[in-house]
């Protein structure tokens, strides 16, 4: 019963250990599959997110536009 519970300490302590160098092992292994985009793909991802700033923005306006009477006249009434 004894030899077990140490066997599994040292199993414990063996995931312990193992843990953070198979996460370094896959963070080497992302970080040299990744490359720098070219200047049409990163032209791309750059109007995508123009695209999705403005159209956020778009909705915010609208919404403001439309509480803004909404907010008027719940005060005003009071």
């Amino acid at each position: 019963m004894n030899s077990s519970g140490t066997d599994s300490v040292k199993d414990q302590i063996k995931d312990i250990i193992e843990s953070p160098k198979q996460f370094a092992k896959e963070g080497i292994q992302f970080i040299n599959r990744c490359k720098k985009p070219d200047q049409k793909e990163f032209l791309k991802i750059t109007q995508a997110v123009g695209m999705g700033f403005a159209a956020l923005g778009a909705l915010g306006y609208i919404v403001k536009l439309i509480h803004i009477p909404i907010n008027n006249i719940l005060v005003g009434a009071a």
